[in-house]
């Protein structure tokens, strides 16, 4: 009775195990449990880009930080009464100083962007010099419409304030002209500047009484990652031209003209004042301008030609896709050529295509992601299709199965490749393979 019974249940396990259905829902399984060493990889994929910017940080740090230009205003104190009342009604003034700013009415600037590329261990850094020229010119300052006397202004306390984000990056004293006079400008940190880092000049007005003055500033300077300007004049216009092939425009204003080749860039801006988040003069309120920066502010980023992470994260986020159309490829392999593979080899399988995205990032890291990706697809459809070989003694099933991995992984990288397109063809990609999977079931059910 027991031998009887051992092999109806030996008959019955081996039923589930041959049950299509059976077998699609535990290849089903196992694609999901792949997805946790799946979001592995990708946190792998996340620390390395971490420790990447970790490295470019490091680097602006010791070299200089993104420069943010802020174009020059003029600073200037005068003398006020406070009126108060106390509870017996007595009045009583007291003397106040007071800050006037004013932004010019017009300013140019012209640069000049040398960028290179620093190396920190495996991790890639931009860093550039600039030279940058700042001409323009103030106008007069409407007293009357502050309601001022101008009697009350300390003309011979007026100050020209230019701002950057890291004195660091300054090569030599920028050399700031004010009307006819020539200075070297200094550090400024007074509680009243509009600049976090202001460069400053002291411009005695007493004789003219009049802001009606031009500037021309000529500064040198180093930066990392981006250079950034701020729209402070009435009319501002900005050229800048750069050896560097992959800018990108960022703020809150796109260039007017651009024009991008292989080795070099050229972009010009140009902006009134109805774009301008400030007015031309105002009394008192130094956080005018770190209020409204974010509004004011545009420039260049200058982007690595590859950035090797964000590929290699878009290549991993279709680690799951790949698996599963991979198993059902082998799948229908095994119900139309009459083979098995059993449920461990699907996962050794799986196991291979999960660890395919570890050889991706290191060669990556390495040689570049082209290449790695080369590597690391051929090394996979290799080992894959030579252990479905073997174990099925069946070189055709190889061959066709390597067939099948091979345009699954050309065609994740075009797609990868692509930018407006790759929601597209990736789209069509799909229909076309689950059109196949139809075609086949139907020649399977036909075989029946």
């Amino acid at each position: 009775m027991e031998p009887f019974e051992n092999s109806n249940r030996k008959s019955v396990f081996s039923q589930l195990q041959e049950s299509v259905a059976v077998k699609l829902i535990l290849i089903g399984i196992l694609t999901l449990l792949l997805l946790i060493p799946s979001s592995w990889i990708q946190s792998i994929i996340y620390e390395r880009e971490q420790r990447q910017e970790e490295a470019i940080t490091d680097i602006a740090n010791k070299w200089s930080g993104m420069q943010l230009i802020e174009s020059p205003v003029i600073q200037i104190p005068y003398r006020s009464y406070l009126k108060s009342i106390d509870n017996a009604g007595k009045v009583t003034f007291k003397e106040a100083i007071s800050t006037l700013y004013l932004l010019p009415e017009v300013v140019k600037i012209e640069g000049k962007v040398n960028p290179e590329i620093l190396h920190r261990g495996i991790f890639d850094a931009i860093v550039y010099n600039t030279q940058i020229r700042l001409k323009g010119s103030f106008g007069e300052l409407e007293l009357k419409k502050s309601g001022i006397n101008p009697e009350m202004v300390y003309w011979d306390k007026a100050k020209v304030i230019a701002g950057i984000s890291d004195f660091k990056g300054l090569q030599s004293n920028p050399k700031i002209r004010i009307g006819d006079s020539l200075y070297i400008a200094e550090p400024d940190f007074s509680e009243e500047n509009l600049f976090d880092n202001s460069l400053a000049v002291q411009a005695n007005i007493s004789s003219a009484k009049s802001t009606k003055i031009n500037f021309d500033i000529d500064m040198e300077l180093k930066g990392s990652g981006e250079l950034n300007f701020l729209h402070m004049g009435k009319s501002t216009s900005v050229n800048i031209t750069g050896k560097w092939s992959n800018p990108s425009f960022t703020g809150n204003f796109l260039p007017e003209k651009r024009n991008i080749t292989e080795t070099q860039f050229s972009s010009s801006w140009k902006m009134s004042n109805f774009t301008r988040p400030f007015p031309q003069q105002w009394i008192g309120n130094n956080k005018q301008v770190a209020q409204n920066r974010e509004k004011a502010s545009f420039g260049i980023k200058f982007l690595l030609p590859v950035d090797q992470y964000q590929k290699t994260t878009r290549s991993a986020k279709y680690a799951i896709l790949i698996i599963l159309l991979s198993f059902i490829s082998l799948f229908f392999i095994e119900l139309l050529k009459k083979v098995k593979v059993n449920l461990l080899q699907y996962v050794l399988i799986g196991a291979a295509m999960i660890i395919y995205y570890s050889l991706l990032l290191s060669f990556t890291e390495q040689v570049g992601f082209a290449m790695a990706y080369l590597i690391a697809s051929t090394s996979t459809v290799i080992l894959v299709s030579s252990f479905i070989g073997a174990f099925l003694k069946n070189r055709k099933v190889a061959l066709t199965f390597a067939a099948i991995l091979s345009i699954f992984y050309i065609f994740i990288y075009v797609i990868i490749q692509l930018q407006d397109l790759a929601l597209l063809f990736g789209s069509l990609g799909l229909f076309i393979t689950v059109a196949s999977l139809m075609y086949f079931s139907v020649k399977i059910n036909a075989q029946k």
